[in-house]
């Protein structure tokens, strides 16, 4: 599938510069890392090319600095105070709606963060940069300890069978885990059909602390203090160790393929995560979440029709596909999973596949779908804090967890 053109270098500069002049701006504020802000301004400069009146601008900046930026991509801590209070932004079927614009997308899928859907299912907000944990591994690193990485890893026994001859032949680091909370509850609780929430009265609390979350979570304890698994926090230090090859799997966002294939050197192979298969049912479906755009409050009317068109414009399926395979995420519609699927892309998303693969394993449930109480950043903290203890040997996997739900089952955690 071929991308659009870029502008001829063969228009006089003149001519562009007077375009370019004239052309009002609509600025995009993120916070992407270089090669997905590569990947973003390649999508930017195709838009700007066809467009005269208005132009994208990027920009790196907090929200809360000046006036709202047109446009904003967040997610975690910064996207909930944005949410956070008085609205500050327009419902996307809102604005697509009175731009005349259709939104090229179906309805969210209920395994999808519910941050940017409203009650009735609609987006508020485009879903650009989703992704879902997924299991990476240094092929080579099999192949030096005598494992073939062929061989499929089904079952969490399956890799514990791995770890353990990775550590046998002198690998220091055979595991570990990007966003451990992300992955070791939320997302192995919907891979098994489990809830991680119960209704208490009129509302929903927080009940991860079932039996396969504590199975899940001593099984990586015990893990722990064998050394054959190593945790890094909640930041990016787990990917760069795999990245540099001191590690030889992780856990993490399936969007990290790109930069995994592109800046390491690496043979990386991409699985899906395991699975306890003496738990009926398994495996269910994983979670998908991240960054969404969200449309300011108070911008002019010619503004919001520049912003639908840019948007219908990223919707294209040429250009999710560029998406995909540039920034590595989720396609944002029902019409990018062709585009991802296709031949032409080759080995480039092979994460997509192995990725939608998992959300769509089977139909999701209300045990299995997104939630909007534990999928908040601040829940993920206190979790996080309560796993550090586990791998500090102060709490076991029961208490741990227990502790953690006690905490959060006072007011909602903002």
């Amino acid at each position: 599938m071929l991308l659009p053109a870029a502008p001829s270098l063969a228009q006089p500069l003149a001519a562009r510069a007077s375009t370019v002049q004239d052309a009002q701006e609509i600025e995009l504020a993120h916070r992407f890392d270089l090669a997905r802000t590569e990947a973003l301004q390649a999508l930017v400069d195709r838009f700007n090319a066809g467009s005269k009146d208005y132009r994208i601008v990027l920009t790196r900046r907090d929200w809360q600095q000046e006036a709202l930026p047109h446009l904003m991509v967040l997610e975690g801590e910064e996207e909930e105070r944005f949410l956070a209070g008085k609205p500050r932004y327009r419902p996307l079927h809102e604005l697509m709606r009175a731009a005349g614009v259709p939104l090229k997308s179906g309805r969210p899928p209920v395994t999808m963060t519910r941050k940017p859907v409203d009650g009735q299912g609609r987006l508020q907000a485009l879903p650009v940069g989703l992704t879902t944990p997924v299991l990476y591994v240094n092929r080579e690193a099999f192949r030096r300890a005598g494992l073939d990485p062929a061989v499929p890893i089904n079952t969490w026994q399956d890799l514990q069978n791995a770890l353990g001859q990775l550590f046998d032949t002198g690998h220091a680091c055979p595991y570990t885990v990007s966003e451990p909370g992300r992955v070791m509850v939320e997302n192995l609780s919907a891979w098994h059909n489990v809830p991680v929430t119960a209704r208490r009265g009129r509302t929903d609390a927080p009940a991860f602390n079932g039996m396969v979350q504590i199975k899940h979570v001593a099984m990586m304890a015990s893990w722990y203090r064998a050394r054959y698994l190593h945790i890094f926090g909640r930041g990016p230090e787990a990917e760069r160790r795999f990245a540099s090859g001191e590690c030889a799997v992780i856990a993490a966002p399936s969007a990290s393929w790109a930069a995994f294939r592109r800046q390491t050197g690496l043979d990386v192979g991409v699985l899906r995560l395991p699975f306890y298969d003496d738990f009926p049912g398994a495996p269910q479906n994983t979670l998908a979440d991240g960054a969404s755009l969200w449309v300011a409050v108070g911008k002019k009317p010619a503004e919001y029709r520049a912003m639908a068109r840019f948007i219908d414009y990223w919707l294209k399926p040429e250009n999710q596909l560029a998406w995909q395979r540039d920034a590595g995420f989720l396609p944002l519609n029902s019409a990018g999973l062709p585009a991802g699927a296709s031949e032409l892309a080759g080995a480039d998303l092979d994460n997509l596949r192995v990725a939608v693969g998992q959300l769509n394993n089977k139909p999701a449930t209300q045990e299995s779908s997104a939630s909007a109480l534990v999928g908040r950043d601040g829940v993920r903290r206190i979790l996080d804090e309560e796993l550090d203890a586990v791998w500090a040997d102060l709490k076991p996997a029961k208490e741990a967890l227990d502790t953690a739900v006690m905490r959060l089952g006072a007011p909602p955690v903002r």
